[in-house]
């Protein structure tokens, strides 16, 4: 920065790069949210976001909701909450959660977030020293990588197949790590419907990663936003019902079976890891939005959550099955994908030599966005992936988008 007595120069770029803390050449765009940015107000066939498809909101009722609580509880809901949350909205957790297995002491161990979001960076925040050793599945969600990363943990891919993240490869890594005087701090895994490969772990993996857990003396943090939605078989048990321990920190939210906007979710674990969160989040945000827990808590009490839940499975179902439908149909020879059993995310491999990053603004000018999957790959792979969304695309837009992303793999691979 140059002053003279006349004139006051703008700090640039440069002059604010002296009073920027270190960490900060951590954060990373999200190349989610870039996307979604880029495709406002244009025609665009979106594979790109995790975003419900808006035919399932149920509107009327959310509004109806909104308006009774503003009105009949206007001394509560313009009012700060407490930091852990409401405890009426935690209480009709611990009633959800307990059909699906998870069962808990006392609200004391459930704490509301602002989104699942912040979730990751409160646990990032309480658990990460810098160079302490984070098992992650290949690949991984990339908003918990961006959300970890700030605070320098050192990352470890474990490789997935068709039954989810291999546990043997996993027990192998931390023995590894043991050998080298090394602990490992914990792993963070989507062990059901994964994002962005939509695979699921096996029940006898989750039982195993559970014993390893205690075994080897580390923490599982289990992120499970697409468990409720299972389309070809009942939900698999979380691994938070194997634990005996405490070991697992289980989080969650109501963006993919409620609204996305309300920005709420939860944590679940020992009351002692759950009060670090809280005084985590005190510094973040003091509270969740009030009204957005109390709109969560009658969706719940009123079921409309279960019929949300219920409307989507069917619904993204058929979608699923165009979708897989459609990439038999139009992807050339050496294509290959996952076929998930539900959630919102099937994963798709271009032939080797093609870079799904490069192919994307082709892919946008033709008016087709996805996620190219190297960014959830943390050793570096996955330039021929890329993450498709089947849940908001219309049908049509399914086959048509599919078609075109085809036909530029195709002359993709002609070039390589």
């Amino acid at each position: 920065m140059q002053v003279s007595s006349n004139t006051i120069e703008v700090l640039t770029v440069e002059d604010y790069a002296r009073f920027l803390a270190k960490r900060t050449v951590k954060m990373r765009v999200s190349e989610v949210r870039q996307l979604l940015k880029w495709a406002e107000g244009r025609e665009v066939i979106s594979f790109g976001g995790g975003l419900p498809d808006p035919r399932i909101y149920q509107v009327e009722e959310l509004a109806e909701i909104a308006k009774t609580i503003i009105l009949e509880e206007r001394h509560k809901v313009l009012q700060y909450g407490s930091t852990e949350g409401l405890p009426a909205l935690r209480d009709q957790i611990a009633k959800f959660i307990n059909r699906y297995g998870i069962k808990v002491d006392g609200i004391e161990n459930i704490i509301i977030t602002t989104g699942s979001q912040q979730g990751l960076d409160l646990i990032g925040r309480i658990l990460i020293d810098p160079g302490d050793v984070v098992l992650v599945e290949i690949p991984t969600y990339i908003a918990a990588i961006n959300a970890f990363n700030v605070y320098y943990p050192r990352f470890q891919g474990i490789h997935m197949d068709n039954d989810g993240m291999i546990v043997d490869e996993l027990e192998d890594t931390i023995k590894r790590f043991k050998n080298e005087g090394k602990r490992v701090k914990f792993v963070y895994t989507v062990p059901t419907c994964q994002n962005p490969a939509g695979l699921s772990l096996s029940e006898d993996r989750r039982k195993h990663l559970v014993e390893l857990a205690e075994e080897f003396d580390f923490l599982i943090v289990e992120d499970d936003p697409y468990s409720y939605l299972i389309f070809d078989r009942e939900p698999p048990r979380p691994i938070k019902t194997y634990d005996t321990s405490g070991r697992v920190i289980y989080m969650s939210t109501f963006s993919k079976i409620l609204a996305p906007s309300l920005r709420v979710g939860f944590i679940v674990g020992d009351k002692k890891v759950i009060d670090k969160i809280a005084l985590a989040k005190q510094a973040t945000d003091l509270c969740t939005s009030t009204l957005s827990q109390l709109i969560a808590r009658e969706a719940l009490r009123r079921e409309i959550v279960d019929k949300q839940i219920k409307n989507s499975i069917s619904l993204y179902k058929m979608k699923r099955d165009l979708m897989l439908e459609a990439l038999a149909k139009y992807m050339p020879h050496g294509c290959k994908w996952t076929k998930p059993i539900g959630g919102m995310f099937i994963l798709a491999y271009a032939p080797e030599g093609v870079d799904t990053k490069k192919m994307l603004q082709k892919a946008l000018r033709r008016g087709v966005a996805y996620v190219p999957g190297h960014g959830f790959f943390v050793d570096g792979s996955g330039a021929n992936t890329m993450r498709l969304n089947f849940t908001y695309p219309s049908e049509d837009q399914i086959d048509r988008g599919i078609s075109v992303l085809a036909e530029i793999i195709r002359e993709e691979t002609m070039r390589c």
